[in-house]
């Protein structure tokens, strides 16, 4: 007996404080069908003790430097937390160390601005492909 029930759609978080960036890659996401969740970086868009588990995204996509944050301190700071450590963490900037500095913040992947529709989909089906 095989459970053919529909998926829900995956839902992706993106942390970006360039409203046009954010309206971009919302865009893409949705018509790709994903369920997206924008927040510009002010505040902390995750809770760092996390009790409902069902309302986490299954990716987050995160701008390196964002406006007052760091995004590689909320990057280290969801993968030091056991509740949210497991979501994979795609860092975005055009900072031309910005590889290096994704990955030495526990990011998953990194993708330089200006990015690619494409290779920005590839990139996040690589990740939420379980």
């Amino acid at each position: 007996m095989s459970n053919d029930a529909p998926k829900s759609p995956q839902k992706i978080l993106i942390v970006e404080d360039d409203p046009d960036i954010s309206l971009a890659l919302s865009s893409i996401l949705e018509d790709a069908g994903y369920v997206v969740v924008t927040m510009d970086g002010t505040g902390d868009p995750l809770p760092v003790n996390v009790n409902d588990t069902t309302s986490l995204p299954d990716l987050i996509l995160l701008d390196m430097l964002l406006s007052g944050q760091d995004g590689r301190e909320l990057a280290r700071r969801w993968k030091g937390q056991p509740s949210t450590r497991h979501i994979p963490i795609v860092m975005l900037s055009a900072h031309p160390s910005a590889a290096q500095e994704a990955q030495a913040a526990g990011a998953n992947d990194f993708i330089a601005k200006p990015f690619e529709m494409d290779d920005l989909l590839a990139h996040v089906r690589q990740h939420l492909a379980h």
